[in-house]
């Protein structure tokens, strides 16, 4: 088992930045892949960024892209979401996932282990 453990998520205006942190632990390895998903009120849970533990390759949704940076840290077993310029349309529910393996995937139906969410609200 792996347990995911957001936090970082507030209250900010557009053109702020804000860094989330996901703290892993549990049965892990470097064999993971590592996301970052969000889920507005009323849409879908959608792909935001994830990355290899292993290898630090990354991967970013079209329209974070250039904004946003996910990075890791071992020695915390932590990875982080730095995201800036934030706009309104960034305002959702924030979520850490993760899966076995060594590249990794946009589907959310990949990953098999999810945190608690943290709120990330950006006012115009």
């Amino acid at each position: 088992q792996v347990q995911l453990v957001e936090s970082g998520g507030g209250l900010v205006q557009a053109g702020d930045s804000l860094r989330l942190s996901c703290v892993v632990s549990g049965r892990t390895s470097s064999r993971y892949v590592m996301g970052w998903f969000r889920q507005a009120p009323g849409l879908e849970r959608e792909f935001v960024s994830w990355i290899v533990w292993s290898s630090g390759i990354t991967a970013y949704a079209d329209d974070v892209k250039g904004r946003f940076t996910i990075s890791k840290d071992n020695a915390e077993n932590t990875v982080y979401l730095q995201m800036n310029s934030l706009k309104p349309e960034d305002t959702a529910v924030y979520y850490c996932a993760a899966m076995a393996g060594v590249w990794g995937r946009v589907s959310r139906t990949e990953y098999d282990y999810w945190g608690q969410g943290t709120q990330v609200t950006v006012s115009s």
